[in-house]
């Protein structure tokens, strides 16, 4: 009998923005069989006082006060996101690295053992609960790519040019929060916030916005966060991963070559308090790890447009606008949210 080379995989972990009302039941409708894991994770939240993640997730309705708050988002889909790793195929797949966007950071840092089940939701949960009552200021999105996903000039000049103005004004601070891909989002105070949203030329029929229950993340406005993480969350809850990392400055974190002290400091310093380069760790996800697919973790498939736009500024098998990469999705996709039923199907 002829095995089946497996294709090499870089695996994504999704952020905060990623449980919708499309994705209520997730885990319900995928992962009903996880009940050791799901457990885990009730069981904590329960201890906590908090709802449990089934019970959010099988809600008769999806409420965006009670489904996108930090105390509550960031443990359901870290449930959903983690459930999603332990259905991967791995006959099918060699999962070479792992990385993610914001807060998939955390998710990734589990993916790789970093974090076991236990310390896992211990870190998910306690810095989704501390952004939740401490976190100040807003997140803004905006685009620097057309239609086609390919570079804007104008819409550039209009992010350059809405940034300086509001920066000026008294009272307002404003940092790049995340890279991501053709998109742009900013970390602003409550003031910045609600000028950058008048001040940027609406385009797209859908920008600029403001990222519902989202703080200042990956900005100096959350340095007090960080401190308080820092001492909350210690280093014996950090192993050595078995798994490469790639991080939100495109650092690769080797499993016998991380330092966990340099590991922890990063996770609960740089990572919170400074821009996440989400674009960068595809990059290096790509080059370094020339992968057959990425596959990127549910709930939903938000992190699919940014990822590709990312494959695009690099002429990545032959991709140069969204219409090349759509051709190559419909006959060999490279890119595989499991957000997505049919590209789930090539996945688990």
């Amino acid at each position: 009998m002829t095995l089946l080379k497996k294709q090499s995989a870089v695996v994504v972990c999704p952020g905060r923005g990623t449980y919708n009302k499309p994705e209520l039941g997730y885990l319900k409708k995928y992962h009903a069989d996880k009940t050791r894991f799901i457990e885990l994770i009730d069981q904590y939240r329960t201890e906590q006082g908090q709802k449990t993640v089934s019970e959010l997730d099988s809600a008769e309705t999806f409420r965006a006060s009670q489904h996108t708050t930090g105390d509550n988002a960031a443990s359901l889909i870290y449930a959903c996101a983690l459930a999603d790793f332990l259905t991967i195929n791995q006959d099918k797949f060699d999962i070479t690295a792992v990385t993610g966007n914001s807060m998939g950071w955390y998710l990734a840092l589990a993916c790789a053992n970093v974090l076991t089940p236990q310390s896992a939701i211990e870190v998910v949960n306690g810095m989704g609960t501390l952004m939740h009552k401490e976190a100040s200021g807003g997140q803004v999105i905006y685009p620097l790519v057309d239609d086609q996903w390919l570079p804007d000039p104008e819409l550039k000049q209009n992010y350059e040019n809405a940034v300086a103005l509001v920066s000026q004004e008294a009272g307002a601070e404003i940092h790049t929060s995340i890279r991501l891909g053709g998109m742009v989002i900013l970390a602003a105070n409550d003031f910045a916030v609600k000028r950058l949203l008048t001040t940027l030329p609406k385009v797209q029929e859908r920008y600029p916005f403001a990222l519902p229950n989202h703080g200042a993340f990956h900005s100096p406005l959350m340095r007090d966060i960080s401190e308080q993480a820092l001492q909350r969350l210690p280093i014996s809850l950090f192993q050595t991963p078995q798994i490469p990392l790639i991080d939100g400055c495109g650092h690769i974190w080797q499993p016998y070559a991380t330092d966990l002290n340099a590991l922890h400091s990063y996770t609960f310093g740089h990572q919170v308090a400074k821009t996440y380069d989400y674009t960068c760790a595809v990059e290096v996800a790509i080059k370094e790890f020339a992968p057959d697919v990425l596959i990127i973790l549910g709930p939903g498939s938000t992190l699919g447009a940014p990822t590709a736009q990312t494959l695009l500024q690099h002429d990545w098998l032959g991709m140069k606008t969204k219409d090349n990469f759509k051709k190559r999705q419909n006959a060999h996709p490279f890119v595989l949210s499991m957000g997505i039923e049919d590209q789930r199907s090539l996945v688990v």
